[in-house]
């Protein structure tokens, strides 16, 4: 079967996921491609990794348009993703109201499961709230890091770790059996960062990646994109 091959961030992964099969009714085409840290696929990309699709961040799809690798005129926003703590589905849901909240819960984890802390979206936020908090030296011995979210979130899951906690994107924690979404980070630590679509200058398929982008951002899938962790 032809394929449209996509480069995304791992936030994305559960939504293209429950779009396979309404996009093959569509076109006669399945899909193919990677899933992983956003800085990870945009240099993908600029590697010639073929692509007919990116979803990346807001931001990285306006700097590969500016490359020349993605055309702007197909460019799409799909929906916010909030980045959000994780626990194993058999223990106690961690709320945090506060940053001190937040400080405390991290600081009694034995374990935290994250994502790369210097190519994903996630991952870079993790960093700098723990800065923020001023207890990055202090749990630095604890962070469990990860290529991408999805795979952060599947280490969480299989944990042996007392009271192991994750953070990541919202869409990752929902589609990885084993884990519950605890909940939002802070105000002061929050983070929702905007998922885009784009076709790449090089599309084998440039039509096909262009309904692919029309399904993931359609009106018709708003309830889709909700249940897989997009905001509107």
């Amino acid at each position: 079967m032809k394929t449209v091959t996509i480069l995304s961030g791992g936030a994305a992964q559960g939504l293209v996921r429950g779009l396979t099969e309404a996009f093959k009714a569509q076109t006669g085409l399945g899909i193919d491609g990677e899933f992983g840290a956003v800085g990870v696929m945009a240099d993908k990309l600029r590697a010639s990794t073929p692509a007919d699709l990116v979803i990346l961040t807001q931001a990285l799809l306006a700097k590969l348009a500016e490359e020349k690798l993605v055309a702007p005129a197909s460019i799409t926003d799909i929906g916010r993703v909030e980045t959000a703590l994780a626990v194993r589905s058999r223990d106690p849901q961690v709320t945090v109201k506060t940053e001190a909240d937040l400080r405390d819960a991290l600081r009694s984890a034995d374990a935290i499961y994250v994502p790369d802390t210097k190519a994903s979206t996630a991952g870079q936020h993790v960093a700098r709230v723990l800065d923020q908090l001023g207890i990055a030296y202090e749990v630095a011995s604890r962070l469990k890091i990860f290529p991408n979210g999805a795979t952060a979130m599947r280490e969480l899951a299989t944990s042996t770790a007392q009271r192991p906690i994750g953070c990541t994107q919202a869409t990752e924690i929902i589609a990885t059996d084993g884990i519950t979404l605890s909940g939002s980070l802070p105000p002061g630590c929050e983070l929702v960062t905007m998922y885009t679509a784009g076709v790449t200058t090089r599309a084998v398929h440039p039509e096909e990646a262009a309904a692919l982008v029309a399904l993931l951002a359609g009106a018709d899938r708003k309830a889709l994109r909700q249940r897989v962790g997009f905001a509107g």
